[in-house]
């Protein structure tokens, strides 16, 4: 072997060349290897990144490392939330972790085995072998269950289907529910008990659970889990919300969805449904006295000529993790021109867990 000095400087100038890709390759590696969207980058290179990918992105990571154990996000259709959480997601996680066990819901069995064959396909390209050595079991390689050679696990089930006798160091459940399901209180109630009676008990020690899934009603499964959450050490969740079309107006993803493009889909829809689905906001549809189209933002500097100013509270009167919160809110009454409706502006508000003392002081503040 020729050393460097013997190099001619045509040569020397390749050899460079060919140490420079083999170190950009190697940081590449290294940097999907440790972060989640420059894994996607790479097995991706179509993907268009939005802002809301960063932030998904982080919450990954967060639940791969172990510092977060329950999260939920919300979000609307066509915002890469399957590809990211029941493909990209698993391919990631079990790359860094080859001896876990993944356990991969959603709404209808075939659509989660589609999904387990799309991880496995993933797993077995030239470009996911250069990223991690996590290999497939040559005789277990059904598109809903295999294994990998180091002791992994992944099993694929829709809402309502069997998971006894598999354990799960993470769960990820993707859109459990069906849209006939939105139109059925017992359908939502059945995803609620199937999660309770089998994914949520097929949990290892220290497993992490991840929903991630489009908003359809308040008792669907994120308004349930959201509802028990204030009971006595049930599991406390990290939520996020996304909305398509955000409070300044602008979409949640620009570089995807254009503003009049989302608009059309608002004309084409009835006000509860785009709140919920496409906005992550639904509402009760016994008595909705006030409507969610009633509000706006106020977009001038100064405040208005206010004729009264009322304070509201929802008091809970306990500083315990567990409690329920307590809510203080302010408002103030104006008259606009030129139909002098009256109007209610939102002044301040607050939240928080209090005792008696604190609550009474702090309404007393805000006063």
């Amino acid at each position: 072997m020729e050393s460097i000095e013997t190099l001619t400087t045509e040569e020397a100038k390749i050899l460079a060349k060919k140490l420079k890709i083999k170190k950009l390759e190697y940081n590449v590696q290294e940097q999907s290897q440790k972060k989640f969207l420059a894994f996607v980058r790479n097995v991706w290179p179509e993907f268009k990144e939005g802002t809301h990918h960063k932030i998904i992105a982080k919450k990954f990571e967060d639940i791969a490392s172990g510092k977060l154990k329950r999260l939920i996000v919300n979000m609307p259709p066509r915002h890469t939330k399957s590809e990211f959480a029941s493909f990209l997601f698993p391919a990631w996680f079990v790359g860094q972790n080859p001896k876990a066990k993944i356990m991969q819901t959603t709404h209808t069995g075939e659509l989660a085995i589609r999904f387990g064959r799309k991880v496995r396909n993933l797993m077995d390209t030239q470009e996911y072998k250069k990223i991690f050595k996590t290999q497939l079991q040559p005789d277990s390689m059904a598109a809903g269950r295999w294994e990998t050679l180091q002791g992994g696990e992944y099993f694929a089930a829709g809402t309502g289907g069997a998971v006894t006798g598999r354990g799960a160091d993470l769960l990820i459940i993707d859109d459990p529910h069906s849209e006939q399901d939105a139109l059925s209180d017992t359908a939502l109630d059945s995803a609620y008990e199937w999660y309770t009676s089998g994914p949520r008990q097929r949990l290892q020690p220290g497993g992490a659970i991840v929903i991630v899934m489009t908003r359809w009603s308040v008792k669907d499964l994120t308004g349930k889990l959201m509802k028990k959450q204030g009971e006595l050490k049930a599991d406390q969740w990290d939520v996020v919300e996304f909305p398509a079309i955000l409070p300044s107006n602008k979409p949640v993803w620009p570089g995807f969805w254009k503003l009049d493009e989302l608009e059309s889909v608002k004309a084409s829809l009835s006000a509860a449904k785009w709140n919920a689905q496409w906005q992550q906001a639904p509402v009760s549809q016994e008595g909705s006295i006030i409507k969610r189209e009633w509000w706006n933002y106020w977009e001038e500097d100064d405040m208005p000529e206010l004729h009264h100013i009322i304070q509201s509270y929802d008091t809970a009167f306990s500083k315990k993790e567990t409690a329920d919160y307590s809510a203080i809110t302010t408002w103030g009454v104006f008259y606009p021109k030129p139909n002098n409706v009256p109007h209610l502006i939102l002044i301040d508000a607050k939240r928080g867990r209090w005792d008696f003392p604190e609550l009474k002081k702090n309404c007393i503040q805000r006063i």
